[in-house]
């Protein structure tokens, strides 16, 4: 699904991570972005996140099927505007199934097919990073799907155990999608860094979108 003169090859970044270069083509980009401005627009817009200790991620964040909040879900935006959230789209689901098939193929030991339900959407501006963590506040063991647009950024990939080394840092550009189920789905990952002005011309986003779809 890439528009790009020369394709860059799928990367297997850890067991069960897997970093699809130009998965999504301009056109796919241009569908994303345009929805993820609607999906920002109150109610249950985009928010600032704090944390129960009273810190303030510098990243800009909304929720899609269910609300998440720290650290688990709810219907509404418990901590923004308290109305309903916004429904999951069923195309974001075959979105991310289909990168779930093109990260795994179709051989032995793929995946149960998930049924996706919810998503998070964060918004970096050009000062913001995301911290080591994992995604542990699903039930669900299915692989978490990760869709990139606008400014590049460096993606820190760790393990399990602990949120130290070793770690992989692979950079995601615009249209990128990184996939981390099985033995990664628990790894602990992060956004030590963007490199401002990197989008695309042509899409009309500064900063970076990244849409993060899963099963609850």
């Amino acid at each position: 699904m890439t528009d790009e003169l020369f394709a860059r090859a799928a990367a297997e970044v850890a067991p069960g991570a897997v970093h699809l270069p130009g998965h999504l083509d301009t056109g796919a980009q241009r569908k994303l972005l345009a929805a993820c401005r609607a999906w920002s627009r109150p109610p249950a817009g985009l928010r600032t996140v704090r944390t129960p200790g009273g810190g303030r991620m510098s990243v800009r964040q909304l929720s899609l099927g269910l609300h998440w909040y720290p650290y688990g879900y709810a219907r509404t935006a418990v901590d923004g505007d308290g109305a309903p959230v916004k429904p999951f789209p069923a195309w974001l689901g075959q979105w991310a199934r289909a990168a779930v098939a093109a990260a795994y193929g179709g051989g032995p030991g793929v995946p149960p097919r998930p049924r996706y339900d919810v998503a998070l959407v964060n918004f970096y501006d050009g000062a913001a990073r995301m911290g080591m963590h994992r995604d542990s506040d699903e039930d669900s063991g299915a692989p978490v799907v990760s869709f990139s647009l606008g400014d590049t950024c460096v993606f820190r990939f760790g393990h399990a155990a602990a949120p130290g080394r070793p770690w992989t840092d692979t950079e995601l550009v615009s249209g990128d999608a990184f996939v981390f189920g099985g033995p990664a789905r628990l790894a602990y990952h992060g956004v030590p860094r963007l490199r401002p002005g990197t989008a695309p011309a042509w899409l009309g986003l500064r900063g970076r979108l990244n849409v993060t779809v899963r099963e609850r």
